[in-house]
């Protein structure tokens, strides 16, 4: 039987970002995955959401482990048949990343597997299940440190951050998502990326002056959004820097 609900998997889903976008997209009517390495901690964050009356579901997930991946997108074959989302929020940050002149190459290869390859590794995996809903859309969890064009002025406000591994990670983030929404755009799935702020998550020590729900608002918007634009690189209030509109 052909599932009613929308179907969105959300990666790295049992705290933060993710699991915060999970109740917007229940209390929207759609039936939500929550991907997570973690068994235990991803069960955890289904047995609340549920409790929350949201038709939240544990798939277990870890975007550096291909057998994960592949186990993943049969079980969602098997038991809905397709996807209408795939927000591809998992992400790491690493302590030992830094300035260009001295980061670890095997701390950068690192965050890039799980921010970048990793990313990859899923979104093809999943692809011919979106491709199953006819109005499919990715949302790729990005951030301001990615944008090569902000990067490039000394006066914002976040140019002292330079952490070659993750900005780059996210930069590459942010190529994959230009190229998928051309290379997708005739099969009517829209690609875009989102920079939630800077969020009081672990992965900054709870530093970030927004708090959760404000982080998620965004991607819950682009996830929702029943347009055709694709290729965008959004923030709450607008759009950030970005070369050229598809």
């Amino acid at each position: 039987m052909q599932h009613k609900k929308n179907i969105a998997l959300i990666t790295g889903a049992n705290k933060g970002l993710g699991f915060e976008t999970a109740p917007e997209l229940g209390k929207a009517g759609w039936t939500v995955l929550l991907g997570a390495r973690n068994a235990e901690l991803g069960r955890a964050a289904e047995s609340k959401l549920r409790a929350e009356k949201v038709d939240a579901r544990f798939v277990e997930l870890d975007v550096t482990e291909h057998k994960t991946i592949t186990s993943a997108a049969d079980t969602i074959r098997a038991e809905l048949g397709r996807l209408d989302a795939l927000i591809n929020n998992a992400g790491i940050i690493d302590k030992q990343d830094g300035p260009p002149s001295g980061a670890s190459p095997e701390v950068i290869e690192r965050i890039l597997r799980t921010n970048f390859t990793g990313t990859i590794k899923v979104t093809q995996t999943m692809l011919p299940l979106l491709k199953k809903s006819g109005k499919g859309r990715i949302v790729n969890v990005s951030g301001g440190l990615g944008s090569i064009t902000l990067h490039g002025d000394p006066n914002w406000e976040y140019a002292p951050f330079k952490l070659i591994g993750y900005c780059a990670s996210k930069a590459a983030l942010n190529m994959f998502t230009v190229q998928l929404a051309f290379e997708l755009k005739a099969h009517g799935i829209a690609v875009n990326s989102v920079n939630p702020g800077y969020t009081a998550t672990d992965l900054n020590a709870n530093q970030g002056h927004q708090t959760v729900a404000e982080g998620a608002a965004e991607i819950v918007r682009v996830a929702l959004q029943e347009t055709s634009e694709t290729g965008r690189f959004y923030e709450t209030g607008g759009a950030l820097p970005w070369q050229g509109k598809i």
